[in-house]
């Protein structure tokens, strides 16, 4: 029988500690990151008591590229930080809770293993999720977001604020609509065949965080946020600019997601990778 070396503590300890002072510093890195996407870019969504944001991308770059409690707490955490920042205190206990439930479930989907799929089973599953999203971007586009907009940039943490004025015409939403589920389809039939898992647990996610959003503003906010805030709730109006949210977040994060690994390779040692063919 051949002998075998037993691992040594001390070396077993210390290779524990490196591990969670990397996840620490990049639980705190992630976090800021989320709180600056958050709070930097913003649209504010006439006749509600919100805004739009493209935080979402970073909730879900760090809930797939560190799993599901780096996620959690990046997403809850940085979110809430960029409502206490823009004034919206009363929106803070709700989206640590509602951002950080979104980021665990995209985390811990997004980097667990499925071996009941074979690979034309993740083909499958890639162009499905890539015709729903497809068609609900085109659809949610034309309604609610073509027209003119003020996009606000900075205004937090003492950043001058500088508005734009931007008109995006309604037929950009199907053109983008069918360009996304082209690039969806060709990167899960010829480059990244486990792309579905990716796209799935971000749809996940996106729904926990519209069905939160929406039970707080409805049953919370009208006993804890002032008279003046609760008269002006519209909770089903802003369902598709959350809808928007997740729909964005996931048109950015998975490819960006997907570079990010590509580009560090085996230096992501200690880091939780996605789905691996």
């Amino acid at each position: 029988m051949a002998n075998v070396e037993p691992v040594q503590p001390q070396e077993a300890t210390v290779h524990r500690r490196r591990t969670d002072a990397r996840t620490v510093a990049a639980t705190a890195v992630f976090t800021a990151f989320v709180a600056a996407a958050t709070s930097v870019f913003s649209v504010y969504i006439p006749a509600t008591t919100g805004y739009f944001n493209v935080g979402e991308i970073m909730v879900y770059v760090s809930a797939l590229l560190m799993g599901p409690y780096v996620g959690a707490f990046a997403g809850g955490v940085g979110s809430m930080i960029s409502d206490l920042s823009l004034g919206y205190p009363y929106y803070a206990p709700g989206t640590l809770v509602i951002k950080g439930l979104e980021g665990f479930i995209v985390g811990y989907l997004g980097t667990r293993s499925f071996p009941m799929l074979t690979r034309r089973g993740w083909r499958i599953v890639t162009v499905g999720f890539g015709l729903a999203f497809s068609v609900a971007l085109a659809l949610v586009g034309w309604t609610f977001l073509s027209g003119g907009f003020a996009i606000t940039l900075g205004g937090a943490w003492n950043i001058p604020a500088w508005t734009l004025e931007l008109y995006v015409p309604p037929l950009f939403w199907p053109a983008a609509a069918a360009l996304v589920f082209v690039v969806i389809s060709y990167v899960g039939l010829r480059v990244e065949m486990k792309s579905g898992q990716s796209i799935m647990s971000v749809l996940a996610g996106g729904a926990e965080m519209v069905a939160g959003y929406y039970l707080y503003e409805s049953a919370v906010l009208t006993l804890i946020a002032p008279a003046a805030v609760v008269a002006s709730l519209a909770p089903a109006a802003e369902v598709p600019f959350n809808v928007a949210q997740a729909l964005i977040g996931l048109l950015v994060s998975v490819p960006l997601t997907r570079s990010i690994r590509s580009v560090m390779g085996r230096r992501m040692g200690g880091i939780e990778s996605g789905p691996k063919e």
